[in-house]
């Protein structure tokens, strides 16, 4: 196993041996360099380190969405996994963190506010503010505002299109995002994404822990909490095909969209037999509130992947921290599942989206490695900027914190 020295990836050994041994998948070859459908940035820099990032194509259409947003205090990791369709994951890649924002400034805005109204001689900005920014205004509500004002407008853009494109109510996302603050780290989720936590041990291994609830009905806590929130219906849960599914149709039981298992005016009809409700709704039976984890972080942990549910069906949660580097998280999975399917991975490269969801699902991975000198240092000269998975998109960031 490797040893950690609570350095940044830049400060020895080369951009792919820093953080991880390499896999035994790794020693065969087969590194997805000629992977059209792959695409992958490694240690790009952080408010707090490094990140790598990774993304491949499965569905016709690409359902998953994600971003890094890294500012001078602070990082942004969102990983939204779509399902029926994109346009719920693009809806919250395009607008979760801007709602974030706002939240932030007007936090900021409202202890200005109240200083100016409590005190009637002008002087020096007041220390609330600056402690506000400086140390941590980013909060549990912050976040709670953010899911559900994207929640809304989402629900919105689908009651104005219903009429026309009535199949917008049955697209829905998963959510995953994750804030370091400071040394404080703020992870929200809908859905099965998964946010876990490489640390090291006492022997200085890594060992993982997981961050969030997986919300679907594969849990037997999931099926006993939507059983107990809806004593009524005896067909909440169901088995269908060997899967777990509430109301015999989908798995997870928290996202964003979804609008016909959550409002009966969204009910689509027999027409649309996969999403088809033979009662009607009398209550939503998906939830679009977030579980919230809130941590310091400790000198113990050494970096976090955030991934959409498409990894964590071919890798355990150790196997991942194991790993640690993006692209080989990707790789491995990829390989794996060519194992399970009998199809070696050169193969899997040549089919196309589309036939390629018969092997494995879209998957998003971002790797957030932390430095901790950075973390109790000074502020770093960090680029600005927003990267979007997939599409290769950099610009600036207006994450913005001061």
């Amino acid at each position: 196993m490797f040893s950690w020295l609570g350095k940044t990836a830049s400060s020895c050994l080369s951009p792919m041996s820093r953080y991880a041994p390499m896999s035994k998948d790794d020693d065969q070859g087969s590194g997805g360099e000629d992977d059209a459908l792959l695409w992958s940035k490694d240690l790009e820099k952080h408010s707090h380190g490094e990140f790598s990032f990774a993304v491949v194509q499965a569905n016709a259409v690409l359902e998953d969405q994600s971003q890094v947003e890294t500012g001078r205090h602070a990082t942004f990791v969102g990983v939204y996994d779509g399902h029926g369709g994109p346009e719920a994951s693009r809806y919250i890649s395009d607008h979760l963190f801007n709602h974030l924002i706002l939240y932030f400034d007007d936090f900021v805005a409202e202890i200005y506010v109240l200083w100016q109204f409590g005190n009637s001689v002008h002087h020096d900005e007041p220390l609330n503010v600056r402690l506000a920014q400086e140390n941590g205004a980013m909060s549990e509500d912050i976040l709670r505002n953010a899911f559900s004002e994207t929640e809304n407008g989402f629900l919105t853009l689908v009651r104005r299109a219903y009429a026309i494109r009535p199949v917008l109510a049955a697209i829905g996302s998963c959510c995953l995002v994750g804030v370091i603050w400071k040394r404080m780290l703020y992870v929200a989720n809908l859905g099965d994404s998964r946010a876990v936590m490489g640390c090291s041990d006492r022997s200085n291994r890594i060992v993982a822990e997981q961050l969030t609830r997986d919300h679907n009905a594969s849990m037997e806590e999931v099926r006993n909490e939507l059983t107990n929130l809806h004593p009524e219906d005896s067909q909440i849960v169901v088995m269908k095909q060997g899967v777990w599914r509430i109301k015999g149709i989908i798995q997870v039981s928290r996202s964003i969209g979804d609008a016909y298992l959550k409002m009966p005016e969204f009910a689509l009809d027999p027409s649309f037999p996969r999403f088809h409700l033979p009662q009607p709704l009398q209550r939503p039976v998906l939830r679009a509130d977030p579980s919230i984890v809130t941590r310091r972080i400790s000198g113990n942990d050494k970096f976090l992947i955030f991934a959409s549910d498409g990894l964590w069906e071919f890798l355990t949660n150790q196997e991942a921290v194991e790993i640690g580097i993006a692209r080989r998280l990707l790789v491995s999975a990829l390989q794996r599942a060519g194992r399970i399917r009998q199809m070696p991975y050169e193969e899997i490269k040549k089919l196309d989206n589309g036939v390629r969801r018969h092997v494995h699902d879209d998957i998003s991975i971002v790797v957030v490695f932390i430095d901790h000198e950075m973390l109790d240092g000074d502020e770093a000269a960090v680029p600005e900027q927003s990267v979007r998975g997939f599409v290769d998109s950099v610009g600036p960031s207006n994450f913005n914190f001061s």
